[in-house]
């Protein structure tokens, strides 16, 4: 494989946001070009993200060789706020004028619904794409960025928790002191369309692929997710719009139990980015886009199975 970007070890990104309640434009160029501290503190109107920021340190912040350069958001406002905040010295006003700008552009907005629209311009121009999470919410878009990916558009998509820096000593399947696995859990706040990919996303990087249906027996604020996997055990994930964010993954298998608590999104989040910067500097997609459909699926069909009240979707 080779790079997709011309200077490897000097790579400006392109990002776009925000939808509402997600302010990764803020905290992602943060982590790439570290921010104003005052003005993040006292204006970043998503109060989560100064806080986790600023317990790093501030002199180690950086992905080497890499550096928001553009930032478009669909009110303009918001672009030239996360740009004086982020410290991003381009505003677009499209996102098209991106186009040959930038080396790479992150989508780092999470409604799935809408990023084959925001993705189009870019993949014909054949620029290489992050998408946030989830990259989809339906089986028609699905399909049309599996044949992007697989006739070579360099492209890639996933959850945060996926790099959570507390899954990995368990990463698909590595908790053999606790027999066979028999059933696992999560809870996650929001809305199933939104934030459900990020409670299947951790529970794939612990297990594993290879989950054949889901049921929804909840209803479009509290949704109960029943899920079953080939290697016969079985996940439920608990997605209600105001529970407390506190994500903790619990696992029982024939031979014991363990509790996953997910604490550090700061690390989660740079530990995602750097993959990507990784994707753009070798061509190797970090991990296999036959994951990232499982789970589209897998979202897809927890909405399909709240809307035929709680029938089982095999994927």
């Amino acid at each position: 494989m080779a790079a997709l970007v011309k200077d490897p070890n000097n790579i400006k990104l392109g990002i776009i946001g925000m939808t509402e309640g997600n302010g990764h434009p803020y905290s992602w160029s943060a982590i790439f070009n570290r921010y104003d501290v005052d003005a993040m503190t006292k204006e970043c109107p998503f109060p989560g993200i100064p806080e986790y920021l600023n317990k790093e340190d501030y002199n180690a912040m950086g992905i080497p060789g890499a550096r928001v350069a553009m930032v478009f958001c669909d009110k303009r406002s918001d672009a030239e706020h996360v740009a004086r905040l982020s410290l991003i010295p381009g505003v677009a006003a499209k996102p098209e004028d991106m186009i040959g700008r930038v080396d790479a552009v992150i989508i780092a907005t999470d409604i799935g619904s809408e990023h084959r629209r925001r993705a189009m311009p870019f993949l014909e121009a054949g620029v290489p794409l992050f998408i946030d999470k989830p990259l989809c919410d339906n089986l028609e878009d699905l399909q049309f960025f599996k044949e992007k990916v697989e006739s070579g558009c360099p492209l890639i998509s996933s959850s945060s928790m996926r790099y959570a820096k507390e899954l990995l000593p368990w990463f698909h399947g590595n908790f053999h002191e606790i027999g066979e696995l028999r059933f696992i859990s999560m809870t996650m706040p929001k809305k199933w369309e939104t934030y459900g990919i990020h409670a299947l996303e951790a529970l794939l990087a612990v297990t594993g692929p290879g989950y054949i249906s889901i049921r929804n027996t909840g209803s479009f604020q509290r949704n109960i997710c029943h899920l079953k996997h080939a290697r016969g055990f079985d996940a439920v994930i608990a997605n209600s719009y105001d529970m407390m964010y506190n994500p903790v993954i619990c696992l029982t298998g024939t031979k014991g139990s363990l509790n996953i608590t997910l604490k550090d999104s700061y690390t989660s989040f740079r530990n995602q980015l750097v993959s990507f910067i990784d994707y753009l500097r070798t061509g190797i997609p970090p991990m296999p886009f036959s994951e990232t459909e499982e789970l589209m699926k897998l979202v897809a069909g927890g909405i399909a199975s709240r809307e035929t009240e709680g029938k089982e979707i095999f994927i």
